[in-house]
């Protein structure tokens, strides 16, 4: 009877462990998963209570491996949920970034709107994830998109005070200064919330604090006025102290925290000097119970917060809020800083517990990520020897792999190179023949010439010989005349003298 019961649970299909395939994508066991697909379960099933598909309950729980795995099997990416919602949606709203780079690496659609005509970005923003927001940045998505109600993500986010997102928004070109269909800026949405960080930073992008909150709305109200009406005391306190201030709201800070604003400037200079010198404390806090390394995480200075911690600072301090600097850089999408501040003050799970170890975002997936490596890795392999199994058999049914082609493309290529190579070389041998042959020609006409040259060179030596012998012997002959001696007698000298020539006389009979 044991052995009978081994027998039927191994033969039974895996749907027993698990009600259905959502199930086991939300326990992120992919081994179930992939034996419930090869039962007969449909990749695209839909879930009665939400509707979901196996991809969005992925998405939803944040099992970046099934996403993976479904993705490759063909789950489709497209389809929604009676709220509009697709997967991209779903990993907005839960905020897990990996999930979403998985879906932008396989070229999955990230303006794609909801029912109330909202994309993935405005989900992010209003659920104050920013790190999804620089990733479905990065993908391409539409900063300014506007939904139904005219909201841009910059709406969203400053309506629901996420800091965070306002400014990572900014960052990436959100504008501040667009209207919704009732005419109302981020900040007033702000104000009538009563986020009153949000309001702050909105006031800094601007150089003249009253293009923000002197805007009105459709119905003529100012930031101000609504912030009144839904009775925010403190963002109508620190508006009046803005109108009442010349020189900006920030100065009065400026003067009670000069180490604070130096670390939130970026100026290290002057922050050292402050340190060094005795003038403040490297741990002092600000009227919120914010220390440098707040400022320098919240705005990203990296430099800071590297001479902050080798000059030995407290990172572990939080200020009212509950936060350390890593919440703070966190938030913000500072990278760099998380980097930094994980690797400074490393995590204690004795300290924060499981629960919040999974939890965090930078340690997410820590205890199943070497599972889930050596699965893709076994998964990588059988798939290399199926492939090549496969190309085996194509190749013995008498087709030609791409590989193939090109390797052949690539011997026409360098044969036809060749070709055109000894074309040119025997082209340059029968030239080189021909200027050899001309070079002989040259060489005995030279050969010649130069026979021709010493003949006539000869013939002239020789009557040059015979004229100068004739002409010494008149020479001399001529000196022994001069002189007046003779052998055969006396010269005389006559001289002749013209007869006068005499007159005709007439012939006489």
């Amino acid at each position: 009877m044991c052995n009978q019961g081994k027998q039927l649970e191994e033969t039974m299909p895996a749907m027993q462990k698990y009600a259905n395939i959502h199930e086991a994508v939300k326990c992120e066991d992919i081994k179930e998963v992939e034996e419930m697909v090869k039962c007969g379960a449909n990749i695209n099933e839909i879930s009665i209570k939400n509707k979901f598909t196996p991809l969005h309950s992925a998405c939803n729980a944040g099992a970046l491996e099934c996403v993976h795995w479904l993705l490759w099997q063909g789950a489709d990416p497209t389809m929604c949920t009676p709220q509009g919602w697709t997967p991209v949606h779903i990993a907005a709203i839960r905020g897990h970034d990996f999930c979403l780079q998985a879906l932008v690496n396989n070229n999955v659609s990230l303006n794609t709107r909801d029912n109330r005509g909202s994309t993935a970005l405005h989900m992010a923003a209003a659920h104050g994830n920013s790190f999804c927001l620089n990733t479905l940045m990065r993908g391409g998505a539409d900063v300014n998109a506007v939904d139904k109600n005219g909201w841009t993500a910059m709406h969203a986010a400053a309506f629901h005070g996420r800091l965070g997102c306002v400014q990572t928004l900014f960052k990436w070109q959100g504008r501040i200064d667009d209207t919704d269909n009732y005419g109302n800026t981020p900040a007033h949405l702000a104000a009538m919330e009563g986020h009153l960080l949000c309001i702050k930073f909105l006031l800094s992008c601007k150089s003249n604090p009253r293009d923000i909150f002197g805007a009105r709305n459709d119905h003529g109200e100012i930031p101000k006025d609504l912030a009144e009406q839904f009775y925010k005391d403190d963002v109508v306190k620190y508006i009046e102290t803005i109108e009442k201030e010349k020189d900006g709201p920030e100065n009065m800070e400026n003067l009670s925290f000069p180490a604070h604003v130096a670390a939130s400037k970026g100026d290290v200079e002057y922050l050292r000097k402050l340190i060094e010198n005795g003038v403040i404390n490297i741990n002092e806090r600000d009227d919120k119970g914010c220390t440098p390394a707040h400022k320098a995480a919240g705005q990203g200075h990296s430099n800071i917060l590297k001479w902050l911690i080798e000059m030995g600072a407290d990172l572990s301090i939080k200020n009212d809020l509950g936060d350390m600097a890593k919440d703070l850089a966190e938030r913000f999408a500072h990278l760099s800083c998380v980097k930094l501040l994980t690797s400074a003050c490393p995590v204690n799970e004795e300290e924060l517990g499981i629960e919040e170890i999974r939890q965090s975002p930078v340690v997410e997936g820590a205890y199943l990520q070497k599972q889930a490596k050596s699965r893709a890795k076994q998964k990588m392999i059988n798939l290399e020897h199926d492939l090549e199994i496969a190309k085996k058999n194509y190749i013995q049914l008498g087709g030609v792999l791409i590989d193939e082609k090109k390797k052949l493309e690539q011997l026409r290529e360098k044969d036809q190179h060749i070709d055109e190579l000894d074309a040119q070389l025997e082209y340059e041998r029968l030239r080189r023949e021909k200027l050899e042959a001309q070079l002989d020609q040259y060489q005995q006409e030279m050969a010649y010439l130069s026979s021709k040259l010493a003949q006539h060179s000869a013939a002239a030596m020789e009557s040059s010989e015979w004229v100068s012998a004739p002409s010494k012997q008149s020479s001399a002959h001529m000196r022994t005349l001069k002189k007046g001696h003779s052998t055969e007698g006396t010269f005389i000298k006559r001289s002749f003298v013209a007869a006068k020539k005499k007159p005709l006389k007439a012939s006489t009979a």
